[in-house]
């Protein structure tokens, strides 16, 4: 049997360009190449596409994250699929781990859709809905899940509403990794917490803080099912104020504790939750669905990732193998689930 060309594309125009390709060298070493022929392709902050050695090393250097370098074979986007150095790349299966604009947000799945490549992950209209707070929120809320009361801003002219009170969490609406989100204790600081998150994004977020723990739930779909893992706590160091980009990369003060310390019966809860969420967005694959599990016993969700952080020690991979499926079975399970599936125009 021929092996099938995976290609692992990473980088990207977001600032999320580094840590899809800490993730990208996660899939690449773990792969299983006795199934699957790697295809490395970098997408640099630029946007050039190029065609990368399936032996690029992106890992975390002395804290220094990798970056796709700015020269190389220039991959060209065609009718006919992805073309290389004058040759066809023959992919049979795209693993697009980008994470954040221009990869997670439907985007780059419209672009696999065009010109007729299998994909790992969600749709088109579910990756976009994902990635965009806003829109994600109304729909998990009709789904008949609790989220947290808010409101969406354009500008810094807003009245904040009567029934939000401080603390308040301020964040742009598609931004991912936490980048731009300011917790904000005081009315003095909301307009430049505002201002700071509309750098990142037209459209920002201010809502309720939830006091309580942060549960994060993996949600898989592969042998014709949709499975929640266990659920995991993320516990951060004191010296930070919330689960932000530096506890989450940088600093490795994060720690998950699976499972999760939870009253009895609430871990099933969430997991139904993570399903029911996974349905209303029309997620394909995996997500990494975010929760708040309140001091009042309330469980509220936060968001949906369509393609959460994909390293070997990311919390979705640790989560997924706490049900027995290790990393390069995982792996293996995607690409499967990606082949078995039918155009999302004709479903």
């Amino acid at each position: 049997m021929s092996k099938s060309r995976v290609a692992i594309i990473c980088g990207g125009k977001s600032s999320e360009h580094e840590i899809s390709c800490v993730s990208a060298n996660g899939i690449l070493n773990a792969i299983d190449r006795n199934k699957f022929e790697p295809v490395l392709i970098g997408i640099t902050k630029s946007g050039k596409w190029l065609l990368l050695p399936d032996d690029s090393n992106f890992s975390i250097v002395n804290g220094a994250l990798p970056t796709v370098p700015e020269s190389g074979i220039e991959v060209s986007i065609t009718s006919l699929g992805l073309v290389a150095g004058g040759k066809q790349l023959a992919i049979d299966v795209a693993f697009p781990v980008l994470h954040g604009p221009y990869g997670e947000d439907g985007t780059i799945q419209g672009l696999f859709e065009m010109i007729g490549i299998k994909y790992v992950g969600s749709g088109v209209l579910a990756s976009a809905v994902s990635m965009d707070k806003s829109y994600a929120k109304p729909i998990f809320a009709s789904a008949g899940l609790s989220v947290a009361a808010g409101i969406v801003v354009t500008s810094k002219n807003f009245e904040l509403p009567s029934n939000l009170t401080f603390p308040l969490f301020v964040k742009p609406a598609r931004s991912g990794s936490s980048r731009g989100t300011t917790k904000v204790k005081q009315k003095s600081d909301l307009a430049s917490a505002v201002e700071h998150a509309l750098s990142f994004d037209t459209k920002v977020i201010i809502e309720q803080a939830v006091v309580g723990k942060e549960i994060e739930c993996a949600v898989l779909q592969a042998d014709g099912k949709i499975t929640a893992s266990e659920v995991g706590q993320i516990s951060i160091s004191s010296k930070f104020e919330f689960y932000d980009f530096q506890a989450k990369y940088l600093d490795n003060s994060m720690e998950l504790i699976v499972p999760a310390d939870l009253p009895a019966g609430v871990q099933s809860k969430i997991q139904q939750a993570a399903i029911a969420a996974f349905n209303a967005a029309g997620c394909e694959g995996l997500a990494r669905v975010d929760f708040f599990y309140s001091t009042q016993g309330e469980i509220i969700i936060n968001e949906i990732n369509t393609m959460p952080g994909f390293t070997p020690t990311s919390v979705y991979p640790k989560l997924i193998e706490k049900n027995g499926i290790n990393y390069q079975e995982l792996i293996s399970k995607l690409i499967t689930t990606a082949q078995t599936r039918s155009a999302s125009i004709t479903r």
